[in-house]
């Protein structure tokens, strides 16, 4: 499978499975000059930015792993810019990581709840 293509899938089943965590879809690949988010939520009262990670096996390290400190820079800028765009500056808000690995089985996935912190410039 492509990369593009497993990401495509990837985020298919995250929806489908935020959506039964009672999770409210407000974007999907919202995009910025900072780069791209996969998917903008509300859980309850927060804000939630969350990426996606698929991978079809765990030969380098489970999904979420890929989610180092310079993607976590620049999702912190993706969100910033967001925030600022929709005049949010004082939404409660924080970021989530779901990590999705396709095997024979099927899909696992894990969601990995305010994964990190906001990274200031």
């Amino acid at each position: 499978m492509e990369k593009k293509e497993l990401g495509k899938k990837g985020e298919e089943l995250a929806l489908r499975f935020l959506r039964k965590k009672g999770y409210h879809i407000i974007e999907r690949n919202y995009v910025c000059k900072m780069g791209e988010m996969d998917i903008i939520a509300k859980e309850k009262d927060t804000l939630t930015f969350i990426e996606v990670k698929t991978r079809t096996s765990t030969a380098f390290g489970p999904p979420q792993l890929s989610v180092n400190a310079a993607k976590q820079m620049q999702l912190s800028k993706v969100a910033l810019n967001f925030l600022k765009e929709k005049g949010l500056g004082e939404a409660k808000a924080r970021f989530d990581v779901v990590a999705i690995l396709l095997g024979p089985k099927g899909a696992e996935i894990d969601l990995i709840k305010d994964a990190f912190e906001l990274k200031y410039i």
